[in-house]
């Protein structure tokens, strides 16, 4: 079954460029454009697409609103096309917060250094979203609608138990005072998990967080400035000598990589620049194994949304000194790549759905206190 695609951009050589791009892979077929955002909105009706590519910035209706009027019709995964600017940045965590799924950069120049392999990421991301799409519409399920906190968030529960939990016979026990840190890894549809997770913590929390979502250099600055206004506990851009802090969320700047060191017995950030080798920047593998011998078992990791396997290396290395690990549940995955990494290597202590994993982190500050 192949994927098939809506393509949105005011820009006919655009549309051309990119249709001739996808439809040059036998799993992708586009099967219409629009040169608005009022004219997606009308073919997404119509033509019933698995996935849409959205400019941001078009006449008659921008890119942002007409997610909005899609997701609140017929939910579909959007990619969008950003530039990499700090006003690209601030619009495309809006269209990411009005329900798109993804995005990429506008010149694809700044997706890969190679030609070649930026139109395979391409092609890859659509590919992936699509398929998302089909299974959950052969399966009869609705797509999950615009990811936005809960005004009542449901109580915590464990969902259906790992393989490493099922051997041991039960889920293991939380309590936050058995920790001393906690890591979140993420990917595709990750802003919005987080802002999920970090906006169920109390002001209060009594633990310091790193975060690594995969993201470029030009967009971590504003993503962290949104979490902060929006979180009661304090977010920002994680700087080379940070020290950690109860209720700071730390997150990995883009492009660079970010590890923690022991120095004269307190723990400080790293920011340093990435091996040239290392396909992802921030990498949420170099991130956790870095943290492993700070603080071992004394670690709580989560792996949530994202395509690939980036994370299970760095839970393997914790769970080796003792660590809790939780996964995202499929079910409320954009994408269950990472997660399903971690959960099929046996490495999963709890398998949550995203609503319920701050539910779960603010909760155990009852035992903590």
């Amino acid at each position: 079954m192949s994927v098939r695609v809506l393509v949105v951009d005011d820009s006919g050589f655009f549309r051309r460029r990119v249709v001739a791009i996808l439809n040059a892979d036998p799993g992708i077929e586009v099967i219409g454009q629009a040169a608005n955002g009022r004219e997606a909105v009308v073919e997404a009706l119509k033509l019933k697409p698995d996935v849409i590519t959205m400019d941001i910035e078009m006449p008659v209706m921008d890119g942002i609103t007409a997610v909005r009027h899609i997701m609140a019709r017929r939910p579909v995964p959007v990619l969008m096309f950003s530039s990499l600017t700090h006003e690209g940045a601030q619009a495309t965590l809006d269209a990411l917060d009005a329900g798109a799924a993804d995005f990429l950069p506008k010149r694809f120049e700044d997706i890969a250094g190679d030609r070649e392999e930026a139109l395979r990421v391409l092609r890859r991301r659509v590919r992936t979203l699509g398929l998302r799409h089909t299974q959950t519409r052969t399966d009869a399920t609705p797509i999950p609608p615009t990811p936005r906190r809960a005004a009542a968030p449901a109580p915590a529960r464990a969902a259906s138990a790992p393989a490493s939990a099922v051997r041991s016979g039960r889920t293991p026990a939380f309590r936050l005072q058995d920790f001393r840190i906690v890591l979140i890894g993420t990917s595709t549809g990750g802003p919005v998990a987080l802002q999920k997770v970090l906006t169920a913590l109390p002001a209060d929390f009594p633990l310091p967080l790193l975060l690594v979502q995969h993201m470029p250099a030009s967009f971590t600055p504003a993503f962290a400035q949104r979490l902060d206004t929006l979180c009661a506990i304090r977010v920002r851009e994680a700087r080379n000598g940070d020290g950690l802090e109860p209720g700071l969320a730390l997150l990995a700047p883009g492009g660079r990589q970010m590890v923690l060191e022991s120095r004269a017995g307190k723990a400080r950030i790293r920011v340093m620049d990435s091996d040239p080798e290392q396909h992802y920047r921030p990498c949420v593998d170099v991130s956790f194994q870095s943290v492993a011998p700070v603080f071992g078992r004394q670690t709580l990791a989560i792996i949530m949304t994202g395509m690939g396997a980036d994370g299970r290396e760095g839970v393997r290395l914790l769970k080796d000194k003792g660590a809790q690990v939780w996964t995202q549940d499929e079910a409320s995955c954009v994408v269950f790549g990472m997660p399903a990494a971690v959960a099929e290597a046996g490495l999963s202590d709890r398998v949550l759905p995203v609503d319920e994993i701050g539910t779960l982190l603010a909760s155990g500050m009852k035992a903590h206190a």
